[in-house]
Formats: C-alpha cells, sequence, structure tokens
C-alpha cells in the first residue's frame, strides 16, 4: 500500500473552505489542513466532532476548589490556628468569607495549568519534538490542505487544481 498524499496549497481561506467543503462532498479523506491562523467555520467544514476540553477545565476546576479547600481547613482550623484580626478560627465555615479569594484563585491555577497539560498531551507536542509542518509557506500566508492517495492520484490532481489551488503536490509519505 503506498503512502503518497496531496497536497493542495490555497493562497485564501474563503477559496480554502470551498475546496474543503468540495472535497467532503466529493467523499475523498482530508488527512489535515494547516492554516497560518484560525479559519472560523474549518472544523465543521472538515467534520471534526467537537472539543471536551472544557469538561476537563471543568474538573480540573473542581479538584482546585476541593485542594483549597482541604489545604485552608487543614493549615488555618486544625494544624495552626490562629487569631488573626479577632477572627475565631474553630470553624470553617465562620472564616468561609476570607477563604473565598483564596479558592477561587486555586481554581482557576489548577484548571489552567492542567489544561495546557492537557492540551499538550491530546495534541501530542512533546518537548524537542520536530515540526510536522509540511510546506514552510503555511506559517506564513498560505494554507494548505492534505488529502489521501488512493490509486486516484491524476482524478485527485485535476480536481484540486479545479478548486482553486495555486499548487498541487503529490507527495511519498514515510
Amino acid at each position: 500500500m503506498s503512502n503518497k498524499v496531496i497536497y493542495a496549497i490555497y493562497n485564501d481561506d474563503d477559496i480554502l473552505m470551498d475546496a474543503v467543503k468540495k472535497t467532503k462532498a466529493a467523499h475523498h479523506h482530508i488527512e489535515e489542513v494547516f492554516t497560518p491562523f484560525p479559519v472560523h467555520g474549518l472544523d465543521k467544514a472538515m467534520g471534526l466532532a467537537p472539543t471536551r476540553l472544557a469538561i476537563c477545565a471543568f474538573l480540573y476546576g473542581c479538584v482546585g476548589i476541593s485542594v483549597a479547600t482541604t489545604m485552608m481547613s487543614y493549615i488555618m482550623i486544625h494544624d495552626w490556628p490562629q487569631d488573626i484580626g479577632g477572627k475565631p478560627s474553630f470553624s470553617f465555615i465562620q472564616n468561609m468569607p476570607s477563604f473565598v479569594p483564596i479558592m477561587f484563585e486555586m481554581t482557576v491555577f489548577f484548571a489552567a495549568h492542567l489544561m495546557v497539560i492537557t492540551f499538550y498531551m491530546r495534541s501530542r507536542l512533546w518537548p524537542f519534538k520536530q515540526a510536522e509542518n509540511p510546506d514552510v509557506r503555511t506559517t506564513d500566508d498560505h494554507f494548505l490542505m492534505e488529502v489521501a492517495v488512493n490509486d486516484n492520484e491524476a482524478e485527485l490532481v485535476s480536481f484540486f487544481e479545479g478548486t482553486g489551488a495555486v499548487e498541487v503536490k503529490v507527495i511519498e509519505k514515510n
């Protein structure tokens, strides 16, 4: 089985969106699309499933508020109770208003840091990983659509030239 793919390069995001819609309508499999900036609606046009990272953010926030509550209860009530400003230190509920900013900050801290880690792991962006960008122009002003070739190379090349691609290349991928 060959690992050939077609790189169809476009110079306008509207032309790219039309090409993606035509490609999906023609039932060709789009491997990836590389763009220099986010293109609104591209994920829906490609048929990608919505992300579930927001659920992770909520769960990480819950972990953060739990850690903050447990930490403050142990430190300020059980381990080292102090009389600060005349406030009693005998129960968590009595001191709750002064703990709210800390709980908020810990919620944001945990959600933000764990979301970054989750995003990098989900995107497979490890430290010192080599870039997978197939064409350096996609970081500047061009858009690239990578489509799998299944013994229909000539048909696909003419199809993508008809969609407005400025350049169409057939590449052997390893």
